[in-house]
């Protein structure tokens, strides 16, 4: 190697945040640069058990004082060193490659592409043969960076999307980097790793949100294939396996890879459906031969993917060979020896469907959650997934991980790639299909703005969401009207704990679990909550009791349970039941099938008050006869929140009017004030009715009528009526006491009832909801 001097100091290794990934770059101590006579961008070889080379930076500002140099993980592979390993580093010089021979990293891959895009896109970067290097695109980097960094790392993009390349050969031999007389070859296909090459696949910089179960990962797996001394020291046995669950897309597989590549053991991949055979013990024997493999391969890990589907419960499955083939993995994982190295690393997104005799120290000694990612989370995948993606300048990042809620590691991928066939698109006329290769002008001009992640975001859905009705609500507070109140006490209870939690937490308050929205039909009880769930930026599973009810016993119960669980994984959920009082009614008051509905209200109580708590999700529910609701349900903790949502007074029916008739060509004469205090009693339902039928009054005058005037209005108050009845209004205002009331009553030893809420109707009154 070509080094200025023989001066070289040992420090350790720690990772690079996967924003700065695969650039080449190296944060160092700024007393190590001062003892090495480094400037910012002087090139630097980092020896461990190979030689590679970076452009080293200054630190960032936390780590002041740590005698550390942050590499990310290509870095990593390519001096054959993990995270908390030691590396020799110093000064070199860096000449310019005459040729330079670039390969895929995967077998399966096959790459046709501009040599001169790759080279415009590696120019400046220095790194040596062997080594494995990425692409990246036009990205905003740290403003902390020098402006010749800057311009450096602002490299033409050579693909929509990173592209791992090894280098093959270069030449002169040694630190290189590729000027405007470097000839670059691309070959299509992947070339046999040489002996001793570390994989670069995947590493730790590919995986984002899941920084606390690295960790996790790293001690149970990493250190005792790397440090099986650390173990024999203590003299404790190291673990023989973790099993990862949680949703499907949040990584699991990708996770495993990637601790098998940094911990630099052999990986043994085993597809449940694949090692089961139709001969009687071929599939124990294809069991046997794989950890046999690895046994002889060690430090290795044996990672088994979907492990509920080759070792269910022995109980709840029929066939032998399942049995047999559970009981051949018990045994196999007790076989290990201690000292083996060896570690098994199984994932499911459904762990209660595994044999629990396999979820126990000494088989799988740890369980890890891996779950769906939070913001922060959600902006280091988006930044993982655009770091070889020409972003242009209005698309900002932390806004589309504050939208993306809900989305795991595979929906913001597929997010990502969506953006990029939307620019892809808008390039298509400019493109001759019948040519080989697409002009070098056009492809640097190509770039993904804001506009390409928002149809991107109309065809991607959360896929943890797909099980369950979910809506993206297209209703905003703007759109509601004569329900002031009512929206107040929403925002004040769902809006800000799931904007401001931190609020919350420093007055020491617990936020809302519920809300019930009562009061005559076709007053907007729906739309509030629709208009909360959009407001608050949450996802909104609207359900019904329909959905929910089922006629095989047990169902009904399930249904809801699963509904609550899938709601806590996609948090902030705003949870919206329609009808409530059909699907909780009042436990011993004969009404229904009883023993259907008191198992569905004991099981939603549970999921309100029981031991898991509620996180981030908010249960809404609608109903306009409420005094048939169980009253255990409308208690604080349960439903905090009674919110009567009455008929509007005249200001409200003005506003609801000119939301209705804002699309509609009105004639000057249309006085909406007029019609507003002539509606009394009409509810949101009922107005709409009324602009609907003025707009049918002046399409009878002629197909070709082109406005609505007020002739047409009153013709349309002839034909229709206020739905909502004085009497009504009267029981309601006997409700809204009642439920105001403190006062819970045992009657007749069969639960608990409020004053007068099952008492009969008087002959010849309404009831609520039957106008």
């Amino acid at each position: 190697m070509a080094t200025v001097d023989t001066m070289t100091r040992r420090v350790q290794v720690a990772n690079l945040p996967p924003a700065d990934s695969g650039r080449g770059i190296a944060r160092l101590p700024t007393k190590l640069m001062q003892e090495l006579g480094l400037n910012e961008g002087d090139v630097i070889e980092i020896i461990g058990k190979r030689s590679t080379a970076a452009r080293a930076l200054r630190p960032f500002g936390e780590d002041q004082g740590l005698d550390i140099i942050r590499l990310d993980g290509l870095q990593r592979a390519n001096a054959g060193v993990g995270s908390a390993d030691f590396v020799e580093v110093q000064k070199a010089i860096s000449k310019p490659a005459t040729k330079v021979v670039f390969a895929p990293t995967q077998n399966n891959v096959r790459l046709q592409g501009s040599a001169d895009a790759l080279k415009r896109s590696f120019e400046g970067r220095p790194f040596c043969e062997g080594d494995t290097v990425a692409t990246t695109g036009h990205q905003r980097v740290n403003a902390d960076m020098p402006d010749h960094i800057r311009q450096l790392l602002n490299a033409p993009a050579f693909a929509l999307q990173e592209v791992r390349l090894s280098v093959v050969s270069t030449v002169p031999r040694g630190i290189v980097h590729i000027d405007e007389n470097t000839q670059v070859e691309l070959l299509p296909e992947f070339t046999e790793r040489r002996e001793g090459e570390r994989r670069a696949d995947v590493t730790y910089d590919d995986l984002g949100g899941m920084t606390d179960t690295i960790d996790a990962l790293r001690e149970m797996v990493e250190l005792p294939l790397r440090h099986p001394e650390l173990f024999q020291r203590l003299g404790v046995d190291p673990p023989k396996g973790v099993l990862l669950h949680g949703p499907p897309g949040t990584g699991k597989t990708r996770l495993a890879k990637a601790v098998a590549n940094e911990s630099d053991a052999q990986f043994f991949h085993i597809a449940g459906p694949e090692i089961m055979g139709s001969a009687y013990g071929e599939s124990e024997k294809r069991l046997r031969e794989i950890f046999d493999e690895a046994a002889k391969a060690a430090p290795s890990i044996i990672f088994i993917d979907e492990i509920d589907s080759i070792a269910p419960k022995r109980g709840q499955v029929t066939g032998e060979a399942e049995k047999r083939l559970v009981a051949q993995l018990l045994t196999l994982m007790d076989g290990l020896e201690p000292r083996q190295n060896l570690v098994v690393i199984a994932a499911t997104n459904r762990p209660e469907a595994i044999d629990e005799a396999l979820r126990r120290p000494g088989r799988f000694d740890r369980e890890i959650v891996i779950g769906v990612p939070d913001e922060r989370g959600r902006r280091e995948i988006l930044g993982i997934h655009t770091r070889g993606m020409p972003l242009a300048d209005g698309v900002d990042l932390d806004e589309l991980a504050r939208r993306t809620y809900g989305f795991v590691g595979a929906d913001l991928a597929a997010l990502t790639r969506e953006a990029a066939l939307e620019a892809v698109r808008r390039i298509m006329p400019k493109i001759n299909l019948a040519e080989e290769s697409i002009p070098a002008e056009v492809l640097d001009a190509l770039s993904v703005d804001g506009s390409d992640f928002d149809n991107a975001l109309k065809r991607v859905q959360p896929s943890a969401m797909r099980e369950v009705m979910v809506q993206m609500p297209n209703i905003g507070w703007e759109d509601i009207g004569g329900l002031d109140e009512a929206r107040d006490k929403l925002r004040e209870g769902v809006e800000l704990p799931l904007k401001h939690p931190e609020a919350f937490r420093r007055l020491g308050i617990r936020p809302a679990k519920g809300f019930l929205l009562y009061g005559p039909p076709g007053t907007g009880k729906t739309l509030l909550a629709k208009a909360t769930a959009r407001e608050s930026e949450a996802n909104f599973i609207a359900t019904k009791s329909s959905d929910l009810l089922s006629k095989w016993y047990g169902e009904s119960e399930q249904q809801i349970a699963r509904l609550f669980a899938r709601a806590r994984q996609v948090a902030p959920t705003v949870i919206f039941i329609d009808e409530l009082d059909s699907l909780v009614p009042a436990r011993g008051g004969g009404m229904g099938e009883p023993q259907v509905t008191e198992r569905v209200v004991n099981t939603i109580l549970a999921e309100m008050d029981g031991l898991e708590e509620l996180n981030n999700v908010v249960l809404i529910g609608a109903t306009n006869r409420p005094n048939l609701i169980d009253p255990a349900l409308l208690r604080p903790g349960r439903f905090d929140e009674l919110i009567y949502v009455g008929t509007p007074d005249t200001a409200g029916r003005r506003r609801i009017l000119a939301i209705h008739t804002s699309t509609m060509p009105l004639t000057k004469d249309v006085d909406l004030e007029s019609l507003a205090r002539r509606t009394e009693r009409f509810t949101g339902a009922d107005l709409e009715d009324l602009v609907r039928r003025a707009g049918l009054t002046a399409l009878r005058r002629g197909l070709d009528s082109g406005e609505v005037t007020m002739a047409d209005f009153e013709a349309a108050l002839s034909e229709t009526r206020a739905s909502v009845t004085e009497e009504m209004l009267a029981d309601y205002a006997k409700i809204q006491e009642t439920l105001k009331s403190d006062a819970v009553k045992p009657v007749g030893g069969i639960g608990f009832v409020l004053p007068g809420m099952l008492t009969p109707k008087v002959s010849g009154k309404s009831e609520p909801g039957k106008g």
